[in-house]
């Protein structure tokens, strides 16, 4: 495998497409465990029947479908990149079909788990976290990239900076003010406390940026409590899925998560249908 070409796709990638590091390196090993399996050949020399063999590979070694499908969603944008740059003169994966995935709806919460997880006793720091991940709809390294200058309480709104470098704007609730505002003094402290001149908002107790790692591990205690396996996105998922069940607009949801198709927040439509069947069944089980 040429490692120059390689990287010259994997800077495109990046500056053109705006990809963050965590998925450049999934492409990086995506693409090289496929040349590795092709014993290092050379791009121009590469065949349909060894893209094939590759995938028979990962089917025989138990890789999941989700697996399988980034995967080859990686090696064929590569080849797609390399042959509209006339590396190649002929694309072998054209005609790739991806494979079919079923369809896994995201957990969820309810509204009322959300307040049991608030009447924890949490910190300021622990609440202001809940009620920008669910409030806000927030991926969790939107959160853990806030400054002092992201929100504006007056205008009672928050921009935050999402997948491909692309800022949005969303709406901040009173709950959500109240937890910044309750939030702001105990930083105040950690500031002076370590001579800090920092703008980063969400700060540990060593005065140190939070971590993704620290809002996983704190959300997952949290469904511990509530004898659930959670995460941060699962709060993410929530808020979409009660803001459709109370008659949000689909467009409107899909702007505040930040989607650039529509198609990905029709997922939540069928998250809520599914409760509804729920529900019903639960008060009907004559």
């Amino acid at each position: 495998m040429n490692t120059q070409i390689l990287s010259e796709y994997l800077d495109y990638l990046e500056i053109e497409k705006g990809l963050s590091q965590n998925t450049l390196d999934a492409y990086r090993r995506d693409i090289n465990d496929f040349f590795d399996f092709n014993q290092d050949a050379d791009i121009k020399e590469i065949q349909r029947t060894q893209i094939n063999s590759y995938i028979r590979n990962l089917h025989e070694k138990k890789y999941s479908p989700t697996s399988i499908m980034r995967k080859i969603a990686s090696f064929r944008g590569f080849f797609k990149w390399a042959n509209a740059n006339d590396i190649i003169k002929t694309n072998p994966t054209l005609t790739l079909e991806q494979p079919k995935v079923p369809q896994r709806l995201p957990k969820v919460v309810s509204i009322q788990e959300i307040e049991e997880i608030l009447n924890h006793n949490l910190s300021k720091k622990e609440r202001v976290i809940v009620e920008l991940l669910y409030g806000c709809g927030l991926r969790v390294s939107e959160l853990v990239n806030l400054n002092t200058t992201s929100y504006d309480i007056n205008g009672k709104y928050l921009q935050c900076t999402g997948k491909g470098s692309k800022e949005r704007i969303v709406p901040l609730g009173k709950k959500a003010i109240s937890a910044i505002l309750d939030y702001i003094p105990e930083r105040e402290y950690i500031i002076q406390k370590y001579n800090l001149s920092t703008k980063q908002f969400l700060l540990n107790e060593k005065g140190k940026k939070i971590t993704r790692q620290e809002v996983y591990t704190f959300i997952h205690e949290q469904g511990k409590l509530l004898h659930k396996t959670i995460s941060p996105h699962t709060l993410r998922h929530s808020f979409a899925t009660h803001l459709i069940e109370n008659g949000a607009d689909l467009r409107v949801v899909q702007e505040l998560l930040g989607h650039s198709d529509v198609s990905t927040t029709q997922l939540y439509t069928h998250i809520s249908k599914k409760r509804l069947k729920e529900v019903y069944f639960s008060i009907n089980k004559d």
